[in-house]
């Protein structure tokens, strides 16, 4: 007998994408977990083809660049979905600033909102990009498929939130990893608020239930990069706040993963690392900026939309 939750363990299959196959292929369990051999060689068949599978599924709409060993493939797909279509336990690293909707809806400044002046921009309904609904039942779904692609012996999470999505969505995080430590990221310049006016961002890090440390105890829990004005994208993060959550975690030929690829910082950094790198986002604006943004980079090693480092410090804890 062959047990579904082994197979999707040893095999690296979505647990849904098993049941699928199992459901429309009519065949029969045993103790509603178990598969006999007479009908495993039929399983083993459809999870040596799910690589071609998932290409097929996502034919035009994956741009993937291979260059000297460094392996980048994007995206264009709802952050969820994308994620289920991974393998289990195919991702070392995830490195994510997700595009919350709370603080953007809570809190208003002026007759703009936080994030740009989107009307201005002239895009649908007024906005750049589709926030990521931030309730706990749509947080709790992100979360475990999270969890499901991050290895278990490897796995390390960083996830960037807002003052707002920590208050409301940082503890959940609790329930799927093991969290080491809160990262403050501070921008160095001060930036909007009615009352205290903001200067950072958090990053929660986690394992997913392993012993794996970081790479030295030379790295602080306080990040010093500049904050970028009049980016290129809305949101876009420096470079160097992804490089470091990377160079901590990662090791050469890594796989990093980021869900809300958005500029393609986080795919710039993991180049930087020798790192493998998969990611998405649902904007036209985002796989058309990163697109172009990764591309150059790889072929000429020239970042196109942020041309200095943001590091305030002469030497940087990853050199």
């Amino acid at each position: 007998m062959y047990r579904t939750e082994d197979i999707v363990t040893e095999y690296g299959i979505a647990r849904e994408e098993l049941n699928r196959f199992l459901e429309n292929s009519a065949i029969p369990m045993v103790n509603e977990e178990e598969i006999s051999a007479k009908y495993f060689q039929s399983v083993l068949a459809f999870i040596e083809n799910k690589e071609d599978r998932i290409q097929n599924k996502l034919k035009g709409e994956v741009a993937d660049f291979n260059k000297d060993g460094n392996r980048v493939t994007i995206y264009q797909d709802d952050a969820i979905s994308f994620l289920k279509k991974l393998p289990s336990n195919s991702v070392d690293i995830i490195a994510t600033d997700p595009a919350y909707s709370g603080m953007n809806n809570k809190l208003q400044l002026g007759q703009g909102r936080i994030v740009g002046k989107y009307k201005e921009k002239g895009k649908e309904n007024g906005k750049w990009f589709s926030e990521f609904e931030d309730s706990e039942e749509n947080y709790a779904k992100f979360l475990t498929e999270c969890k499901r692609v991050l290895k278990k012996s490897t796995g390390h999470i960083y996830i960037m939130f807002d003052s707002y999505s920590l208050l409301s969505l940082g503890n959940v995080v609790r329930d799927y990893f093991d969290v080491k430590n809160l990262i403050t990221w501070d921008k160095v310049n001060i930036g909007m608020g009615h009352y205290f006016r903001r200067r950072h961002e958090y990053i929660v890090f986690a394992t997913n239930d392993n012993t794996r440390k970081i790479k030295n105890r030379k790295f602080p829990d306080v990040w010093r990069f500049k904050r970028i004005h009049n980016s290129a994208y809305p949101t876009q993060k420096p470079v160097e706040v992804f490089q470091a959550m990377i160079h901590a975690s990662a090791e050469k030929g890594f796989t990093v993963c980021d869900p809300f690829l958005g500029s393609g910082s986080s795919a710039i950094a993991a180049i930087k690392n020798n790192c493998r790198f998969v990611g998405c986002d649902i904007s036209d604006k985002s796989i058309e900026t990163s697109t172009k943004r990764i591309s150059e980079f790889l072929n000429n090693s020239t970042d196109i939309i942020q041309k200095k480092s943001m590091a305030v410090e002469e030497n940087i804890f990853w050199e």
